[in-house]
C-alpha cells in the first residue's frame, strides 16, 4: 500500500480503498456549502443589523457547540464505529440548512448556525464530527500513504470551498443581487444540497469491524503515558493557533466590507481564489511531507503564510489585500493534511479518535473566543491590530510546534 505515495495524483486516487474514495468525494460536496456560508453568513448577519461583536458571538456559539460535541464523538468513535456518527451529522446539518433557508426568525437562525457552524469555514470537514472522519481515513491507509491521503482530503475540501465561494457571485450575474437581508436566504440551498448528497454518498460506505483490543499490559500503560504527553503538547500548540485563527479567519469577509466597502459579489470570488490556492498548497504539501517530513513542511509553509498575514492589512487596495490573503491560504491552510498526519502519528490506531478529537477540540475552543475579539476590534475601526495579534500568536505556535514535534521527521511513520 506504500506505492501510491509516490504515484501521480490520478493514479494515487484511483488506487485508494473504496471507502476512502467515497469519504474524499463526500468532503468535496460538503465543503461547497461551507464555502457559501463562510463568504456570506457574517454579511447576512450584518444585513440583519448585527454589529461586529454580535456577529462574533454568533460564530462563537457554533464553535463552542462544536467543541463540546467533539469531546464526545471522537472517543466514542473508537468504540462504536464511525459511519453511523457521520450519517447523524449530515442529517443534522441538512435540517439546520433547511431551517435557515425557510425561516426569518432570528432565534431559529442562531440555533441553526450553532448546530451547523455556518460561517466558520471548516474546509469541508464534518464539523464537530471531523475527528471521526479523520480517524476513519487514518485507519483505512497507513504510513506515507496516510500523509498523502490526509493532504488530498484537505485539497478536496479547499476546492469544494472555492466552488461554493464562487457560487455566491452567480445571483448578481443574472441581475439578482443582495439588496436586502432576505435575498441572502436562498444561499442556504447550497449547504442543504451538499449535506443531502453527502448523506447519499455515506450510505454507500461499509465500515469494517474494529479489531479486538487486547487487555493492556504494563508496556501499554507506559506507551499510553508517553502518548498522553505528546497529546498535551499538541493541545498547547493548537490552542495558540486556534485563537490566532479565530481573530481574523471567520471575519475576513466582514473585514473586507468595513475596510474597503466591498460587496459580496466581489468578496466571494476573492475568497474562492484563496480556497483554490489553499487546495493547490495542500496538494503540494502532501508531496513535501513525504519528501522532507510533515513537521518541516508545516514550519516552512506556515512561515511564508505568516509574512503574508502581516502584509494583508497594510495593502492599499482591496485587490492587493485580497491577493495577499488568498496567497496566504496556499501556505497556511495548505498544511492541514500534514498537521493531521502529525496528530495521527502520535498514538496507536485504537486511540486515533481520541487524538483527532484533541487535535480538533484544542483548536475549536480558543478559536471560539477569537471572533468576539476580532469583531469588536473591526467594528471599532481597528483594521490592522487583529492581523498583528494573529501573526504574533502564530509565531509562538510555530516555535512550539518545532520544539515539540521536530523529532517525528527523523523517525519512521507508524505502519498501522
Amino acid at each position: 500500500m506504500e506505492r501510491p505515495a509516490i504515484a501521480s495524483l490520478p493514479a494515487f486516487a484511483f488506487a485508494l480503498p473504496r471507502n476512502v474514495r467515497i469519504l474524499l468525494l463526500t468532503r468535496m460536496v460538503r465543503s461547497a456549502g461551507q464555502g457559501v456560508t463562510v463568504v456570506s453568513f457574517a454579511l447576512y448577519l450584518h444585513a440583519l443589523g448585527y454589529n461586529g461583536a454580535a456577529i462574533g458571538a454568533v460564530l462563537m456559539s457554533g464553535l463552542l457547540f462544536g467543541a463540546a460535541l467533539t469531546a464526545i464523538v471522537g472517543p466514542l468513535s473508537d468504540r462504536r464505529g464511525r459511519r453511523g456518527l457521520l450519517l447523524v451529522y449530515e442529517c443534522a446539518a441538512a435540517l439546520a440548512a433547511l431551517a435557515a433557508l425557510l425561516s426569518r426568525n432570528d432565534v431559529i437562525l442562531v440555533i441553526a448556525a450553532t448546530i451547523a457552524g455556518f460561517g466558520r469555514g471548516a474546509n469541508g470537514a464534518a464539523g464537530p464530527f471531523a475527528p471521526v472522519e479523520q480517524a476513519w481515513l487514518a485507519r483505512e491507509v497507513t504510513g506515507l500513504v496516510r500523509r498523502r491521503v490526509l493532504a488530498l482530503n484537505a485539497t478536496f475540501g479547499f476546492f469544494g470551498m472555492a466552488t461554493g465561494a464562487a457560487l455566491v457571485a452567480l445571483p448578481s450575474l443574472f441581475g439578482h443581487g443582495f439588496a436586502n437581508a432576505d435575498s441572502y436566504r436562498i444561499l442556504f440551498a447550497v449547504p442543504l444540497a451538499g449535506s443531502l448528497i453527502a448523506l447519499a454518498l455515506l450510505l454507500q460506505t461499509r465500515e469494517p469491524p474494529a479489531a479486538p483490543i487486547a487487555p493492556p499490559s504494563e508496556a501499554d500503560h507506559a506507551l499510553t503515558r508517553e502518548e498522553n504527553r505528546q497529546l498535551r503538547r499538541l493541545a498547547i500548540t493548537n490552542m495558540i493557533n486556534g485563537f490566532a485563527i479565530g481573530i481574523v479567519g471567520p471575519l475576513i469577509a466582514y473585514w473586507f466590507v468595513r475596510r474597503f466597502g466591498q460587496k459580496l459579489e466581489m468578496i466571494g470570488p476573492a475568497l474562492a481564489l484563496g480556497f483554490l490556492l489553499g487546495g493547490t498548497g495542500s496538494t503540494i504539501s502532501g508531496y513535501l511531507s513525504v519528501r522532507f517530513g510533515a513537521v518541516r513542511t508545516v514550519l516552512a509553509m506556515r512561515l511564508c503564510g505568516l509574512l503574508l498575514l502581516i502584509a494583508t492589512p497594510f495593502a492599499p487596495t482591496f485587490i492587493f489585500a485580497a491577493g495577499a490573503y488568498a496567497l496566504r491560504s496556499a501556505f497556511n491552510q495548505g498544511t492541514a493534511g500534514p498537521r493531521q498526519a502529525v496528530a495521527a502519528e502520535l498514538t496507536r490506531a485504537e486511540r486515533r479518535g481520541v487524538a483527532a478529537s484533541i487535535q480538533s477540540l484544542s483548536l475549536q475552543i480558543p478559536r471560539a473566543a477569537g471572533p468576539v475579539l476580532g469583531g469588536w476590534l473591526i467594528h471599532r475601526g481597528a483594521f490592522t491590530l487583529p492581523f498583528l495579534l494573529a501573526a504574533a500568536l502564530q509565531a509562538v505556535y510555530l516555535a512550539l510546534y518545532w520544539r515539540f514535534f521536530a523529532h517525528l521527521d527523523s523517525t519512521e511513520s507508524r505502519a498501522d
